[in-house]
């Protein structure tokens, strides 16, 4: 997990322990700077350096001496202290599904609850039962949540997830006698966070294999080793489950362990009623196994087209499968560039020319750098850089210079070919629309708008009614909600008929341009297809 998420984790924290105590203001305060900071296209730590904390939305005197105090000496008394303050019983109520920290508060102080078990015995006594906001439903729901315990651990966020899943699936390749790797799990559909990795490989030698994977050194602990199936925690707490399957098997366990489980459930009933069964080692009548090499082979044998992982969540997938019509979801050569890729204000020249070589590398048709107006710009050695491309004709992405804006300032920087509306601090869609003259591309940053964002389903619908009538695009980041759309919103801001654009969403030395391929997951997550992108074609073009 990145600092910034680490970070944003322990002041949301804060902000429920807060909420638990019966602050009125405070909680807000601290997840309001915890979202900023999750949202940052830079590190916070080069930020901390340069001065700049207080110029994060939400973050005041008081929060970003605590920020301070995290990144020296990696953890705040202040949320240690309101840890101690709480009885461990009542943060485990706080993590249970439907409860959080304002009804954990309500059991503390109307019941008497201190904990699960004693949640659990105040149902079976019938205490809840006549509470005001305390339903049936509402009680068998508590109950449902009790018995099911509470969570193993933190979610990651997709992004993090990503390269920890890249780092072990190199080291396996380089170190470990393995054939055909993929991460499978909610990595695989693309999920905005991630529980724990399933890797799946086929191999000769599933004891080489097992010895190489915990021999790495992000590797902190060994929770399991059997036949098969080995379990570790690596760095940062994330559990890695690694299968070494039989090449006749891979594509059934590729399919079982991608699940969902509610698409897998559908899929083995359909098999049932055709007279089959389906599970991890393939599809098979009888005693005969008649498909599981390939995931393909898997769909096909109960009569349907391949399925696209992303899409497996049993929302209409299957019937459109069975029919033929499943959207072709938008593919990586289908984008041509990206138009909204951020440099730090120390950035010089080599970096401009790192990430033009790495668009050559990806084939890109254009590569659109943004300057900022108001409050800043990029410095004048990677401005001149910019424009050195911009006027050499050569092979590769033509390099354009593009403007970032609030909403409602005025176009700033004469040289830019085209903008991009900010949308930082917005608190509700702006009533009025851009005039044709300066009408921006689409809308970056969504997600750190301060209300009415894409955190509800009635406040993104406020923003995509506002994009159609300003008839410019809504964009998708690596970090999904953090800073954009997430996936349920590409799918609502696409069926609306409002074209996306998919970034990378570049700021450091750190970051790359591939970070599109986690932003294009999440897109393809929200049923997106080419013709819905705005990184087909340069700004302007036909």
């Amino acid at each position: 997990m990145s600092t910034n998420s680490e970070l944003a984790e322990i002041l949301r924290g804060i902000a429920d322990l807060l909420d638990l105590q019966g602050e009125r203001f405070k909680p807000a305060a601290y997840r309001r700077a915890a979202q900023s900071i999750d949202s940052l296209p830079d590190d916070v730590r080069q930020m901390s350096a340069r001065g700049e904390l207080r110029t994060i939305p939400g973050v005041g005197d008081a929060i970003a001496e605590k920020i301070r105090e995290y990144l020296r000496d990696g953890h705040i008394p202040y949320y240690e202290r309101l840890s101690q303050e709480v009885p461990a019983g009542v943060r485990e109520l706080m993590r249970l599904p439907g409860v959080g920290p304002k009804t954990a508060r309500r059991f503390l102080t109307e019941f008497g609850i201190q904990g699960p078990a004693e949640l659990a015995a105040a149902i079976d006594a019938g205490k809840l039962e006549g509470a005001a906001g305390f339903k049936e439903r509402k009680i068998a729901q508590l109950k449902q949540a009790v018995a099911a315990g509470t969570p193993s651990g933190v979610r990651t966020p997709l992004k993090d997830a990503w390269q920890v899943a890249e780092d072990l699936v190199r080291a396996l390749r380089a170190n470990a006698p393995v054939e055909q790797i993929v991460v499978a799990g909610s990595l695989r559909r693309r999920r905005e966070t991630v529980g724990d990795l399933d890797i799946l490989v086929t191999s000769g030698s599933a004891e080489a294999v097992f010895n190489a994977f915990s021999a790495l050194p992000g590797v902190v602990e060994i929770r399991l080793r059997g036949p098969t199936k080995e379990t570790v925690i690596v760095r940062g707490g994330l559990q890695v489950d690694l299968r070494v399957v039989e090449p006749a098997s891979f594509g059934a366990a590729l399919q079982y362990f991608t699940g969902s489980k509610e698409h897998n459930v559908a899929i083995r009933t359909r098999a049932r009623d055709l007279g089959l069964k389906i599970n991890e080692y393939g599809v098979v009548r009888g005693e005969e196994r008649v498909a599981g090499v390939t995931e393909e082979e898997v769909y096909g044998a109960i009569g349907l087209r391949y399925i696209p992982p992303e899409i497996r969540e049993n929302l209409g997938e299957i019937e459109l499968a069975e029919k033929g019509t499943l959207p072709a979801l938008v593919e990586p050569h289908e984008l041509h560039g990206d138009l909204h890729v951020h440099l730090s204000p120390d950035a010089g020249p080599e970096e401009v020319d790192r990430l033009r070589q790495e668009a050559v590398e990806l084939g890109w048709s254009f590569l659109g750098f943004v300057t900022t107006h108001p409050p800043g710009t990029l410095a004048k050695s990677a401005l001149d850089r910019i424009e050195h491309w911009r006027q050499v004709k050569a092979s590769g992405p033509r390099v354009l210079l593009g403007q970032e804006a609030s909403f409602g300032a005025a176009v700033g920087a004469a040289t830019a070919e085209y903008t991009i509306t900010n949308l930082t601090g917005v608190s509700r869609p702006p009533t009025g629309a851009p005039t044709s003259a300066s009408r921006p591309l689409f809308a970056g940053h969504l997600g750190v708008a301060t209300a009415a964002s894409a955190a509800t389903v009635e406040g993104l619908t406020t923003w995509i009614k506002w994009a159609g009538k300003a008839h410019i695009g809504l964009e998708v980041g690596p970090r999904g909600a953090g800073d954009g759309l997430d996936s349920a919103g590409v799918r609502q801001t696409i069926t609306a008929g409002i074209p996306i654009h998919i970034t990378a969403g570049v700021t450091g030395p750190a970051d790359h341009l591939r970070d599109q391929l986690i932003a294009l997951g999440l897109a393809r997550r929200g049923w997106a297809t080419a013709d819905r992108t705005l990184n087909r074609t340069l700004p302007g073009a036909a």
